[in-house]
């Protein structure tokens, strides 16, 4: 691998006082890593920009996320805000010429996510899209398992998971998930990583079906003692086959099941696999994997080989795992020319996937997709 300078990361969204995402995971998973150097954060007051030069050790904070951009020291721009500036920022940074990780979704619609999908090409810079869950080390394992022929042919494979949020309650800084037009709901968020993951191990989707309900119509929000319409889905079923012929049944629901929160089964000719987890998002989940073939009647606990998480020895359990392993990977692409990493490109596609499910919940009708069509 040839040597490259440190990666010189600026995130947008990181704010000491109301720590988010970028707080939780990005930032330990970045200084965890001697291929990247935090430069620089903006937030969107100034006391919270000043609050995070003392917390998080950056020489620049801003409250103008233009001002990052433009920062020469940025090579990179993270963009962990709310969905509906997404589009706009990241807009910016490839117009800057800057490498840009977005936080998933990539847009509200699928419409803005295409013309950031085209930018991106026209400026041929790299790009990340936050689908961090293929790279859970329990995911790569079983995509591996299943490579080697552990369970023989792939036959059909079942999700069914909570979205934690989407409960009944809700406070003031995630109300805008219950609005479907902000673009962040159990369809886009969970489910998608959900999904994300289910094609990284399994290929992708030919057709899908799905239906998709507001069965919780309204959510206090408990912050102001008021109560709020709900017009994001809360619950959502998916069937369809995917192109090696298996069958894939998905479901997820708002909120936290007093029974499993998630449970993933892939069933196959010679044997199953089974993950595992009290967490609903796949992709920040502490997944058990269980397994059995051939004479066995039950499955057993698959041990994980510590050269799954031998790129990123120093990153923290938690929120920053995976994430450590997606920056992890990035910085190897860059050093070696490999596109291991998904990008925008790869969100476009499935921006294009959950327009199909939506189209078949509203219609009724079986959506058929393409296989990695152009932007």
């Amino acid at each position: 691998m040839k040597v490259m300078k440190r990666i010189g990361v600026g995130i947008i969204g990181a704010s000491p006082i109301n720590p988010g995402w970028a707080v939780l995971a990005h930032i330990p998973a970045i200084k965890s890593l001697s291929s990247y150097e935090l430069i620089a954060v903006s937030t969107n007051r100034r006391d919270s920009a000043d609050a995070a030069v003392k917390a998080f050790g950056v020489t620049a904070a801003f409250d103008n996320p233009l001002d990052l951009i433009s920062h020469s020291g940025v090579d990179l721009v993270v963009v962990a805000v709310k969905v509906p500036y997404h589009y706009e920022l990241a807009f910016a940074a490839l117009d800057a010429r800057k490498m840009v990780f977005c936080e998933w979704p990539l847009c509200t619609n699928l419409a803005d996510a295409v013309r950031l999908g085209r930018r991106a090409e026209a400026v041929g810079v790299r790009t990340v899209i936050g689908l961090q869950a293929r790279f859970s080390p329990a995911i790569w394992r079983t995509r591996d398992l299943i490579a080697g022929g552990f369970i023989g042919e792939v036959l059909a494979t079942t999700v069914v998971g909570s979205g934690h949020a989407w409960g009944p309650n809700t406070d003031r800084n995630h109300a805008y998930l219950y609005d479907s037009k902000n673009g962040a709901n159990t369809l886009t968020v969970p489910v998608m990583h959900a999904l994300d993951a289910l094609t990284f191990v399994l290929g992708d989707f030919s057709s899908v079906s799905a239906a998709l309900a507001v069965r919780r119509t309204k959510v206090h929000v408990v912050d102001e003692t008021k109560d709020i319409p709900v017009t994001a889905p809360d619950q959502v079923a998916i069937c369809g086959t995917l192109r090696c012929g298996a069958l894939a049944s998905v479901f997820f629901r708002g909120g936290v099941s007093r029974g499993d929160n998630l449970r993933w089964e892939i069933n196959g000719s010679e044997g199953d696999l089974i993950l595992t987890s009290a967490n609903g998002n796949v992709q920040a989940a502490d997944f058990k994997l269980e397994g059995g073939r051939g004479d066995e009647s039950t499955v057993h606990e698959i041990e994980i080989p510590p050269e799954y998480t031998a790129m990123i020895p120093g990153v923290p359990k938690g929120p920053p795992s995976n994430v450590g392993q997606m920056y992890a990977q990035f910085a190897r692409d860059i050093c070696e020319g490999s596109t291991v990493t998904p990008g925008f490109a790869h969100a476009v596609l499935c921006h294009k996937l959950l327009a199909a499910i939506e189209t078949s919940s509203r219609t009724g009708v079986v959506q058929g997709l393409g296989s990695g069509e152009p932007l």
